[in-house]
């Protein structure tokens, strides 16, 4: 912009509500009413393991540049989508210089150099009566004082562009995004996908809203399948849960990273771009689908670091509970399987926890405070190197498949124990006569190979791949001198096998040192993160 360069808003510049009818407004002058054009200015295009971090936060991306297209003979003033949406209009001649926006983050003046008669103002999202409403009806007319006249709505817009800018104008004043809310974890095997369901609807705001929007949520909420793969986690909902000043359930939805296609093109065929521009995503597939959102269904992606969104996500869904109990929990007497059972634990001073994150790999990372940690280690061997083993060596096509079969098999016969080695215990160093001295140790002979089941492999397969990460993760925790393990992540999905097993492991071999913990939302917080992420973009801009 005349040598300026900007991606979004300077720090200071989100407005108080006393700042909203100063900054960014239309001001008359005796000279008569602005004419389209006048003073108005195109806007241009704006980690390794054991190393330390703070959690950071990417820039939004930029909106889609305005299309001015030329309306001859009307004195009207002329706005565009997007210029309405950064709060970007122009000063005449006669304009009185702005005021700087005070803002939450320390309440400094919103830095900007001098302004000639001709220069754009940058402005908050809350400036032009409030813009970017929750999904529902335009902003009312403004007073006659407020000096502010409402923007029309362009007449060469669709009427899709024309239900999006009402809803955008109306939410701005609430510090909104508009609906739908969603967060999004593409990861190597699952996709996460959270959906926020508005309950506190008005009767004004349902005869409002749009249709598109409207079928969303009816398809979301009324299902708990879609298609041939996507599940909608029923026993999670969060339900009465208030974001962002609003009230309603907290939906939970998984599908394979394979259909990602198949859900890139519902989205263009429901016409989500003309609710939302862009999406909060998280994970690998973030990049990898990116190009995919964009040319097939007119959506852009806002990337977040999936370490970030993994741990707010996480500290967020244990601080609002799950639906009035504790998300978290831990199993007592893990050594004993008559008494072992399973306990809510309170995580209210969580710091320093070593969190495990489970999930086609295994992350590792030392937590010290919500915005500092590392990531210590991790694994290549996890939940993926389950599943594709147990396809190999069983034929099963599914994780649930391949869990059912474990559950049913005997690891003792495919595994090479203590006691197959030694006749017993091994007592000098502890080492008792059932714990496993060698993974499919036992295939190696033809006699063994011949008398084993599918479920036998299946169960050898699941405790072989929980042993390895139980291991690293106690060695990591006495590294690191944390005593708290959390362990998250679809691995644990429906997987009580693996739980008991780590919980076990961490009790036995730290000799009750190390508590392992889980969580009720296991491989969630990633796309709960994501969501977050949506709600503090809205309110940079």
């Amino acid at each position: 912009i005349r040598g300026r360069r900007t991606a979004g808003f300077p720090a200071g510049a989100a407005l108080g509500p006393d700042s909203a009818p100063r900054a960014g407004m239309l001001r008359s002058c005796a000279a008569g009413p602005a004419r389209r054009g006048q003073g108005a200015e195109e806007v241009g295009e704006s980690s390794g393991g054991g190393e330390e971090r703070l959690a950071h936060h990417p820039p939004a991306p930029a909106l889609r540049p305005p299309n001015r297209k030329a309306q001859g003979g009307s004195e009207a003033i002329k706005t565009t989508e997007n210029d309405l949406q950064r709060g970007l209009l122009s000063r005449g001649p006669c304009a009185a210089p702005p005021v700087p926006g005070m803002g939450d983050r320390g309440a400094q003046p919103e830095r900007a150099g001098a302004h000639s008669p001709g220069d754009s103002v940058y402005t908050g999202a809350a400036a032009l009566n409030g813009l970017l409403h929750n999904g529902f009806h335009p902003p009312p007319a403004c007073s006659r004082g407020a000096l502010q006249p409402q923007p029309q709505l362009p007449q060469h817009d669709s009427p899709a562009k024309k239900c999006r800018l009402r809803r955008r104008m109306d939410s701005g004043r609430k510090h909104r995004p508009p609906f739908p809310w969603f967060g999004m974890d593409i990861g190597g095997t699952l996709v996460k996908l959270v959906y926020f369901e508005p309950k506190d609807i008005t009767a004004e705001e349902e005869q409002e809203e749009v249709e598109n929007l409207k079928s969303i949520r009816k398809y979301l909420t009324s299902n708990t399948a879609y298609g041939k793969s996507g599940i909608r986690d029923v026993h999670l909902e969060l339900k009465n849960l208030t974001m962002c000043g609003r009230k309603g359930n907290l939906h939970f939805i998984r599908f394979p990273s394979c259909a990602m296609h198949t859900f890139i093109q519902m989205g263009s065929e429901k016409n989500f771009s003309s609710l939302h521009t862009t999406l909060c995503a998280t994970g690998g597939g973030a990049f990898k689908f990116e190009e995919d959102f964009r040319m097939i269904a007119d959506l852009q992606l806002h990337k977040l670091d999936e370490l970030d969104c993994l741990i707010q996500g996480l500290l967020y869904v244990d601080s609002v509970g799950f639906n009035g109990k504790p998300e978290c929990y831990y199993f007592e007497n893990p050594t004993n399987p008559e008494l072992c059972q399973k306990k809510p634990y309170c995580l209210d001073n969580p710091y320093p926890m070593l969190l495990v994150n489970m999930g086609s790999g295994v992350s590792i990372l030392a937590v010290y405070s919500k915005d500092n940690y590392k990531r210590v280690t991790g694994t290549s061997l996890g939940g993926g190197t389950f599943l594709g083993l147990c396809c190999l060596l069983t034929g099963c096509e599914t994780f649930e498949e391949a869990l059912e079969m474990a559950a049913k098999g005997d690891s003792t016969n495919v595994d090479k124990l203590v006691k197959d080695i030694y006749g017993g215990d091994y007592e000098r160093f502890g080492l008792q006569g059932s714990a496993v001295a060698s993974s499919f140790g036992n295939m190696m002979s033809k006699e063994k190979r011949e008398s084993i089941s599918k479920e036998d492999l299946a169960r050898a397969t699941l405790v072989t791949i929980t042993n390895n990460i139980g291991s690293i993760a106690r060695m990591c925790a006495l590294n690191e001198n944390i005593d708290r393990v959390v362990f998250v992540g679809n691995f644990l999905r429906i997987n009580m096998v693996s739980m008991k097993l780590l919980a076990y492991a961490m009790d036995f071999w730290s000799k009750g040192q190390l508590k392992a913990l889980f969580l009720e939302h296991e491989g969630y917080f990633g796309a709960v993160g994501a969501l977050l992420e949506l709600f503090k973009m809205t309110d940079d801009q």
